[in-house]
């Protein structure tokens, strides 16, 4: 965890030096500002843990400026006012717009040091009770207008109790959506209970998801612990034949029994699951019938590039959740940098972004991320074999880029067809003997396809 940062706004360079010189040495990262224009762009740049505000100064006070940034819904930071000659009426002005104390001129240093300590401590438990209370409330960051309408149809379904099926690409966020249509709902105040569907194999699915009973003594399954609340599938499409079998039967009884018990206890929690594109397909495995239980709604989450113009927004959002939940130092990515990431095609979706914002603030450097960093980082995520809606191709010069996009083009044109190159010639509207030379210069190996 980092040094709190501390910004001490004073008119006099004496009292500024003083106090950046005693909080620095206690190991805290101090800025300081003259007047309140200074302390607005102090802030805006970075939020700082504390700041300690003189009353009296010139332009704008310091109630003034205290005043204008609760009325405007920056206090996010406690504030210590500094005053040489106060009043019980501006204490009291100051408590009621959200100062957290009040020391006196001439400054006591012991009691200065303890007041910094209760009101930067009093900062983290009011940021943690933010972190556990809020976020399962805050709606999932983005302006578009497909991003606007996804949260409508969320909003919309999560007043009623039936089974949603979120469907969408790895890394999407669908478990984002199941949480927040989970806040938004009637169970909102029970629990959200999350299970991996891999990790429930034939051998223990049915108990774990149902509980075990034994010499009387209850163990809890997911069933029991999701009651009253919302019980999330996260990969419905690896669920194994047997959690699939145990599920199914319990779905269609409308209860569960635990192992080793003897009384049937009725469903009180709302199914939601999560699946890949695909999920119904024949080759996923998943029984029809336990998939009409489970998507009697079906949400799409799309991936990241079809809302591209939000990456900016949700750059910003992990940044500052970042800086917060971890402690890592504050970065801000150039107008260079976002608009590269804005047509980056996002293979990972959201999950990748979060991690790509992560690295960059792990690693560090200047405060702004340039474009060339940016650059950098993303030449470590290429992968070739991804489909070719999800390739990168503004990141590698023209001439590279073309015959990525025909070898990717004309593979997946040839899987179309079989491995038919003659099939293929008509369907890409080439002359077969210039195609042929073609597939051979991209080192497209057609009789490989053929015998896969």
């Amino acid at each position: 965890m980092s040094s709190s940062r501390i910004l001490v706004v004073d008119d006099e360079a004496d009292i500024r030096g003083l106090l950046s010189e005693i909080l620095t040495e206690e190991g805290y990262e101090v800025e300081v500002a003259p007047d309140a224009a200074a302390a607005r762009r102090a802030c805006a740049r970075q939020q700082p843990d504390l700041v300690l505000l003189d009353i009296w100064m010139p332009d704008t006070d310091g109630i003034t400026l205290l005043r204008e940034w609760s009325e405007k819904n920056l206090l996010k930071f406690p504030v210590v006012m500094l005053s040489g000659h106060g009043t019980v009426e501006t204490a009291v002005e100051a408590t009621r717009l959200g100062a957290s104390d009040f020391v006196e001129k001439p400054l006591s240093i012991a009691k200065l040091l303890r007041t910094v300590e209760r009101a930067l401590e009093s900062g983290r438990r009011r940021r943690q009770a933010q972190r556990t209370l809020i976020p399962s409330l805050v709606s999932p960051v983005g302006k578009s207008r497909l991003m606007q309408r996804l949260r409508e149809q969320v909003q919309q379904v999560a007043a009623h109790n039936a089974p949603v099926l979120f469907i969408g690409e790895p890394g999407t966020g669908r478990e984002a959506f199941a949480r927040y249509m989970h806040s938004l709902g009637p169970h909102a105040a029970g629990p959200f209970v999350a299970v991996t569907c891999a990790s429930l194999d034939d051998a223990t699915a049915a108990a774990r998801l149902r509980g075990v009973e034994t010499a009387g003594r209850e163990q809890a399954g997911f069933y029991a612990q999701a009651d009253g609340g919302t019980l999330f599938f996260a990969g419905l499409e690896d669920l194994s034949a047997g959690a699939q079998r145990a599920l199914l039967a319990d779905l269609e009884q409308g209860s569960w029994q635990r192992e080793g018990g003897s009384s049937r206890t009725p469903f009180n929690a709302r199914l939601v699951a999560a699946a890949k594109p695909g999920h119904d397909s024949a080759a996923s495995g998943l029984r029809r019938e336990l998939l009409a239980h489970l998507e009697v709604i079906t949400i799409r989450v799309p991936p990241l590039r079809e809302y591209a113009e939000d990456v900016p927004d949700l750059l910003q959002h992990y940044v500052d959740r970042l800086v917060d939940e971890e402690g890592l130092p504050f970065r801000r990515f150039s107008v260079a940098a976002q608009n590269r990431l804005r047509n980056y095609p996002w293979p990972g979706n959201v999950h990748e972004l979060r991690n790509l914002v992560q690295r960059a603030l792990i690693i560090g450097g200047a405060e702004e991320i340039k474009l060339d960093e940016i650059e950098q980082q993303l030449a470590t995520q290429q992968t070739p074999d991804e489909p070719l809606v999800k390739q990168d191709l503004l990141a590698l010069p023209l001439r590279e880029a073309r015959e990525q996009f025909e070898r990717a083009y004309l593979l997946q044109q040839l899987m179309l067809c079989n491995g038919k190159v003659g099939l293929l010639a008509k369907r890409v509207g080439m002359e077969r003997t210039h195609l042929y030379r073609k597939l051979r210069s991209l080192g497209v190996d057609f009789r490989q396809i053929t015998e896969d």
